[in-house]
């Protein structure tokens, strides 16, 4: 790459009939992608379709979004470490968008169940720019209300806890605006009262209603990739699939499921709901969400700041891991170490 600007999207590691989740787009340099197991070599075993098709997949996703701006914010900059000269990875800020906002912590706290006397620590230690928060504990004007725990600055997603209906989010969604807690809106539309499923009809009926009335719509949902699209088309700005059944602290139940749909859809995806601990934040992030909302793991933990910092710096974690691309999964043991050339035959 010496001499160019340009990026390079290469494979390494195509050939043979191995698994398929070998095959993974690592970055291997500011403007060097690499597709492929980074193992099996074209001498050693043939070129197979499949595999070679997944490559090109992968290739070709990297060089859409190259081209439309969502990959390539690395720069290398030189360090000296030992008095040896060495090359390290420095990115620009980790950002994301809703609505006009730009967040840099991809840790969203909800704080249906926390004790007002613990929000703000909770808050602080979790790094978070965004909590939500039931209408009906913003009450506004009298002694206790949440607004008043919510250090500044911090943004305000209300969520519709108690629709039944899509016309009754619309309505708790207003009055949220109306309160003075802003635009954004977490839509829950719930009518199970056993397991507390979202209920997705009405889910999308709500979010076109409020995304036209100019609402930045953060609908909550069960994990249905067709549901997400009909969201997206609805106007959400993002879709928040459930992990577990809420409160459950169960976590991701639905991995698969969220999955698919962080592959398929062109909005954030943040994980809500059923997360219970730190290692499941992290692993929820390594498959790509653009973010984790988590409440009762928080509120139930021992030492809720404690736990509230633990989740920030597993989400980060995740997301760091996701950016730098896992390594290859393999069915057979591959030695880490040389075996041969340092001991007699």
């Amino acid at each position: 790459l010496t001499g160019t600007e340009a990026t390079v999207v290469a494979g390494n590691g195509m050939a043979g009939a191995g698994p398929a989740e070998a095959v993974v787009t690592r970055r291997a340099g500011r403007r060097l992608y690499v597709c492929g197991d980074g193992a099996t070599d074209v001498a050693d075993a043939a070129l197979y379709a499949p595999r070679v098709a997944l490559c090109a997949a992968q290739q070709a996703r990297v060089g859409v979004r190259l081209v439309l701006g969502l990959e390539g914010n690395g720069r290398k900059q030189r360090a000296t470490e030992g008095g040896r000269e060495g090359i390290s990875m420095a990115y620009e800020p980790d950002t994301w968008s809703l609505g006009d906002r730009t967040f840099t912590s991809r840790f969203i706290l909800g704080s249906g169940k926390f004790n007002l006397d613990l929000v703000e620590a909770a808050v602080r230690d979790a790094g978070a720019e965004i909590v939500t928060l039931a209408v009906r504990r913003a009450n506004t004007g009298q002694d206790g209300s949440i607004l008043d725990a919510i250090p500044e600055g911090v943004t305000l997603l209300p969520n519709t806890s108690g629709a039944r209906t899509a016309d009754e989010a619309v309505r708790i969604a207003r009055l949220a605006r109306a309160m003075g807690c802003g635009d954004f809106v977490k839509v829950e539309v719930i009518r199970d009262a056993a397991y507390l499923m979202p209920d997705n009809a009405e889910t999308v009926r709500a979010t076109a209603q409020l995304a036209e009335e100019g609402f930045v719509v953060l609908p909550y949902m069960f994990p249905d990739l067709v549901c997400a699209r009909d969201l997206v088309r609805a106007g959400a700005a993002a879709v928040m699939p459930l992990a577990a059944p809420i409160g459950s602290n169960k976590g991701l139940a639905a991995r698969d499921f969220i999955k698919i749909i962080v592959d398929e859809v062109d909005v954030p995806v943040i994980v809500d709901a059923g997360i219970g601990r730190p290692s499941q934040a992290c692993e929820a992030m390594e498959l790509g969400a653009a973010a984790v909302m988590a409440n009762t793991a928080v509120a139930t933990a021992g030492d809720v700041p404690l736990m509230a910092a633990a989740f920030k710096r597993a989400v980060e974690a995740g997301r760091a891991g996701y950016r730098a691309g896992m390594g290859r999964v393999l069915d057979r043991a591959e030695a880490s170490s040389p075996l041969t050339g340092f001991l007699a035959d």
